[in-house]
């Protein structure tokens, strides 16, 4: 069965694609595009939009090839405490790396990376080097001085005057970088201010997607994105800058807000008085409200969104990343939305499977572990953990006879493949647990496809998972994390650990 969506994708493209020109037009030499949000792999954006493709942006970036240039902007800050991005498990400056290759894979090549507010940090130097001796152009931008305040000395020789100047050639450059807060406006900025001096009269315009501007300013979609930045402390508000100029009701958010008349005398002084506009909304370029073809299917989604980023939080408080007051605020989006965590369907089955293996007293070392996944059409799979599977194992086994349509008694991994893998985890390799998480499991059933029929199309059937939704009782290892993530399920769970131990490999 296919999932209902709510989201022309073909149509943002085609009108993203125009309003960017015709923003290029509106400028004589050059224009500076924040690009905001994933390049790639938007998956914030598809599951709030269902239907939008989270790769649209790269293919825009593709029909803009020959008249775009791209800079990569990443904070110091990041780089130095290993901020990670949370649906790939990896790090901003891994990140920013994998965004070149995929950059580079899809004929398009990055001019330069700044690495913004660079003090010297150890991990950015390294950072550095690292891309130097790859043949990448790295430019290193320090903290603004004046800023937000001074607008004389941000707008002068010891301001921007003092951040390397970075020669493009095409007249769009598209700035971009692996998150929030990474530099984007100060290089576009820096970059605008350096072209003046040059008697060039570039242009400055903003991509996001979120929040999109022109739905309510509580709809689900545009509260999604608050629950998506609560970290950070992002909030939605009515633009009062949009109101004023036309009367019409506009949503942006409080850090655009905040900064735009700091900003407007900025862009005034560097372009000698012009003013190039009058709202935060206006600099924006955004198409995506009028792409929603399905209001319903998208607020639904949104919903279950905001569920999703509330176990996220929960799970990364336990684990020490965030601070309480941000798993305070994911919470209070969600009720004022009249959302609860057990409106995510597999929630309850998960924890039922949990008590049911407590109750019978099966469970590995004392800890019942249970997991639910809901496979297209609707139904709720689950599954526990034993001495020999993670539970995320045993539920996606589960989970793909019951697509494949294989009888349950029939096995997919041979008792000596087990017995085998076991022993080399706990007789060879000297782990505590044999028992086998997803990565393993996966690699299991691949080995056990050649000579076993159901493995093989078991292992054919595993793509039809793709876009369920997994809840666990408990946070996942890192291999069942991976392996889920692999896969290319939407997973969440409570914020449990397994063990009782601090280190988990």
């Amino acid at each position: 069965m296919t999932s209902p969506t709510g989201f022309d994708s073909e149509l943002y493209l085609a009108q993203q694609e125009a309003e960017i020109l015709k923003r290029v037009n509106r400028f004589d030499d050059k224009l500076y595009l924040e690009f905001g949000g994933k390049i790639l792999f938007d998956m914030h954006a598809s599951r709030v939009l269902p239907g939008f493709d989270p790769n649209v942006k790269m293919r825009l970036l593709q029909k803009l090839r020959d008249r775009a240039d791209i800079l990569l902007c990443i904070y110091a800050g990041d780089i130095e405490r290993k901020k990670v991005r949370a649906d790939f498990g990896i790090t901003y400056d891994v990140d920013a790396q994998k965004l070149i290759d995929d950059l580079s894979e899809h004929g398009l090549d990055v001019r330069g990376v700044v690495i913004t507010r660079f003090a010297d940090q150890p991990s950015a130097k390294v950072f550095r080097s690292k891309l130097e001796r790859r043949g990448i152009r790295v430019y290193t931008h320090g903290f603004t001085r004046g800023y937000p305040t001074d607008v004389d000395l941000i707008v002068s020789d010891a301001g921007y005057g003092a951040n390397e100047y970075i020669e493009t050639k095409k007249p769009l450059v598209v700035v971009t970088g692996p998150g929030p807060n990474s530099g984007k406006l100060a290089t576009c900025l820096s970059q605008l201010y350096h072209d003046y001096r040059r008697g060039r009269k570039s242009g400055y315009a903003k991509f996001e997607t979120f929040p999109i501007w022109n739905l309510p300013l509580k709809h689900p979609v545009n509260a999604a994105y608050e629950a998506a930045t609560a970290d950070i402390r992002d909030f939605n508000q009515v633009d009062p800058f949009h109101l004023e100029a036309y009367g019409t009701t506009a949503v942006n958010y409080n850090r655009d807000v905040e900064v735009f008349p700091v900003l407007r005398r900025i862009l005034e002084k560097i372009t000698g008085g012009e003013a190039l506009y009058r709202s935060p909304t206006d600099m924006g370029v955004n198409r995506a409200g009028f792409a929603v073809n399905d209001d319903e299917v998208c607020r639904r989604a949104s919903l279950q969104e905001l569920i999703r980023r509330y176990f996220r939080y929960s799970c990364e408080y336990a684990l020490g990343f965030v601070d309480k007051e941000t798993v305070e605020r994911a919470e209070l989006i969600m009720k004022e939305m009249n959302a609860r965590p057990e409106d995510r369907k597999v929630v309850g089955p998960a924890r039922d499977a949990a008590e049911a293996a407590r109750a019978k007293g099966k469970g590995h070392k004392g800890v019942f572990v249970g997991a639910a996944l809901e496979i297209p059409g609707g139904t709720v799979v689950t599954g526990v953990n034993s001495p020999l599977l993670h539970a995320a194992s045993s539920l996606i086994l589960n989970a793909v006879k019951m697509v494949a349509g294989i009888p349950d008694a029939i096995p997919l991994l041979s008792s000596s493949t087990l017995e085998a893998v076991g022993r080399l985890k706990r007789d060879i390799l000297g782990l505590k647990s044999a028992s086998l998480n997803v990565d393993e499991v996966l690699i299991c059933l691949s080995l056990n496809a050649g000579a076993n029929p159901m493995a093989h199309l078991a292992l054919e059937k595993l793509k039809d998972l793709r876009g369920s939704e997994v809840h666990m009782t408990h946070m996942p290892t890192p291999g069942d994390e991976a392996g889920l993530r692999r896969l290319g399920l939407h997973m969440t769970s409570d914020p449990n650990f397994s063990s009782k131990n601090l280190f988990v490999s």
